[in-house]
């Protein structure tokens, strides 16, 4: 395995900006149906045959309908068309494997439990555009035999440790105001959210922006909802300063305006009931964030298959090194890790593989070659236990 060795620049950067898209978020909701899609098709596969098939069905839209919001309760004109496509095995000898009725039960069943006030019966419409994988992809899948899984594309995977304060923070402020407990405590929140973070500037200050979608029926009147946007606030406030950033400051649903009908009103806690569009692959990394300023692969993570696509495979590997490389090794400050396959060749041998360290105390990066190499090998030959941990839905992967 040929290891490349660099020093990168310093960490924290003088500036960040930090981005996560919530649970409701049209992206976040293509990526989860599509994940959830994967799993479901692996454990069908494995329950009638003992393995996973091949398939890949990252490919979700979603296209936004119409509603008409109202303090006290408004209604959904226009349903939510959710399209979920990609490739899959079908059929296996005389049997036929029941491919639409998985994706309708699956994303059913994802919405009815994460979206509470999204009637899904009435206000979605599902497609299934899946259809038979190419024959080359198939016999790449299954030609491995008894020897190595192959790689089904040439991809590249990337991962960092550790996160930044404001990294954790951001992803720790979307994750409690869009658990069960806070939004039993505070209903009118919709679990549309997405965060902005940002540092920087002469005092080095940090800020958040936060757009959520609120529910119309909890809410009687626009004082109401003004209140509600101040609990927020304050609720975020506090997750800041427990995470020891005292000075937060912190501005919710800027685009509101002096109307009542000029505010973040939904009826079902989610943009996506009225023209706000989704798409797979454009919301969070695999690390749960959007870090413009580190690198970051383009690869969609959710619903390839987790035997042999790199695309998710490497991704995940590359962040689980960082973070090894980053526990194991004191002398390392930050650590970034690029892995790159090549369609055909086995996945446990990478064509490329980068680690980019920043190093405290002036140590030079190749006094830790040796285990540095050490770190990557075994993680690269323990990529084929990363399929049941995704299967059994450990990982998350938005």
């Amino acid at each position: 395995m040929d290891l490349i060795l660099e020093h990168a620049s310093a960490f924290p950067p003088a500036a960040e900006v930090v981005e996560r898209k919530g649970l409701g978020h049209p992206d976040t909701i293509c990526d989860a149906l599509a994940e959830a899609l994967s799993r479901a098709l692996s454990r069908h596969y494995l329950d009638a045959f003992g393995v996973i098939l091949h398939h890949n069905v990252d490919k979700a839209l979603l296209v936004g309908g119409a509603a008409r919001p109202a303090f006290g309760g408004g209604k959904v004109l226009e349903p939510i068309d959710i399209y979920l496509a990609g490739r899959a095995v079908e059929r296996v000898g005389n049997e036929t494997i029941p491919v639409r009725e998985i994706v309708e039960e699956t994303a059913r069943q994802w919405l009815r439990d994460n979206m509470r006030a999204l009637d899904v019966e009435r206000h979605v419409r599902l497609h299934c555009c899946i259809r038979q994988g190419s024959v080359e992809l198939r016999d790449l899948f299954q030609r491995r035999g008894g020897g190595p899984t192959l790689a089904n594309d040439t991809s590249c995977g990337v991962g960092f440790a550790p996160l930044s304060r404001l990294e954790q923070l951001v992803l720790a402020v979307e994750r409690e105001i869009n658990a069960k407990p806070f939004r039993e405590a505070h209903p009118a929140g919709g679990e549309d959210v997405k965060i902005m973070g940002m540092r920087g500037g002469p005092d080095g200050a940090a800020s958040l922006t936060v757009a959520r979608a609120f529910i119309d029926r909890h809410l009687p009147d626009r004082a109401a909802y003004d209140a509600e946007k101040e609990k927020l606030a304050a609720e975020i406030r506090r997750i800041g300063a427990a995470s020891g950033i005292d000075d937060l400051a912190v501005a919710v649903n800027t685009a509101d305006g002096a109307g009542d009908d000029q505010v973040y009103l939904t009826v079902t806690g989610t943009s996506g009931e009225s023209g706000d569009d989704g798409e797979v692959g454009r919301g969070n990394r695999i690390n749960g964030l959007i870090t413009p300023g580190r690198p970051m692969s383009l690869e969609a993570v959710a619903g390839k298959n987790p035997v042999s696509h790199v695309g998710k495979l490497y991704n995940l590997a590359a962040t689980e090194i960082a973070r090894r490389v980053k526990a194991e090794c004191a002398e390392v400050e930050c650590a970034q890790v690029f892995l790159v396959s090549a369609i055909g060749r086995p996945i446990d041998q990478p064509q490329y593989v980068r680690l980019a360290l920043v190093m405290g105390a002036d140590t030079p990066v190749e006094s830790l070659r040796p285990r540095l190499r050490d770190i990557v090998a075994a993680h690269l030959a323990d990529l084929d236990s990363l399929q049941d941990r995704f299967v059994n839905g450990t990982i998350e992967v938005y």
